[in-house]
């Protein structure tokens, strides 16, 4: 066990799910899991372990924002040997071209905060998600005919739709990466993923848009993330 996970070493698998939501934790285990069982509590940040389609994954929620996600990811692979971490979550989009419910597989990850001097007093704002992951992941999306828009996201510490002045911070995006959508863990787990020589990628589902006024219920929010889950799963 670690300061966070009550789990016994024995019921995390070597690869993990990692949606931000509790919940959707629970959703995914309750719909697409066989034989599940929960294996943490702890500040009720839900995990479970079952199978899916014969093989055995664990899925983990990983809380809000990098601070969180840096916790939960550092502790599963320094302390229960996990080999893959696959975030799958919501974001926010910054293209014109994307639309609600679309499917983003990231490619690398950029911040404006300071999570890698913090840890290693190195300044790096860019990090990068696995090629191995990635290549499986678009294997599966072609297989399943999901489409996909493969692209760079911003990993903020701050939720962008209640920022005073959102033109302004877009302006400051470098513009070479060509930033496609938003969220607020990725950063994070591809850096501690590099830390630790193990592997984490990052499918998100488009919730809204900046440049679209489109929005989603938390119903819909919920549902809508099942052509990225299913991807993940399907990975195994």
């Amino acid at each position: 066990m670690s300061i966070h996970c009550n789990a016994k070493k024995e019921d995390i698998e070597k690869t993990v799910l990692m949606p931000g939501d509790p919940l959707r934790a629970k959703y995914i285990a309750e719909n697409f899991l066989d034989d599940f069982k929960l294996v943490n509590t702890v500040r009720n940040m839900l995990a479970y372990t079952g199978t899916y389609k014969g093989k055995k994954v664990t899925i983990f929620s990983s809380g809000m924002g990098m601070p969180s996600m840096g916790i939960y990811s550092y502790e599963l692979f320094k302390f229960y040997d996990v080999e893959n971490i696959i975030r799958i979550g919501s974001c926010g989009a910054y293209d014109k071209n994307l639309n609600l419910f679309d499917t983003i597989l990231v490619d690398k990850s950029y911040t404006e905060g300071n999570f890698a001097y913090e840890w290693s007093e190195k300044e790096e704002h860019i990090s990068s998600s696995s090629t191995i992951l990635n290549s499986k992941l678009e294997e599966t999306a072609f297989r399943l005919s999901i489409p996909y828009i493969k692209g760079n996201t911003l990993c903020n510490d701050c939720f962008d739709g209640y920022l005073d002045d959102i033109n302004k911070f877009i302006s400051r995006f470098p513009k070479d990466l060509n930033i496609i959508a938003c969220e607020m863990e990725a950063f994070a787990l591809f850096y501690m993923a590099k830390y630790f020589n193990r592997n984490a990628a990052c499918l998100l589902t488009v919730v809204d848009s900046y440049y679209k006024n489109q929005e989603s219920t938390s119903e819909q929010r919920e549902k809508s993330l099942n052509n990225m889950i299913k991807i993940a799963l399907e990975s195994l």
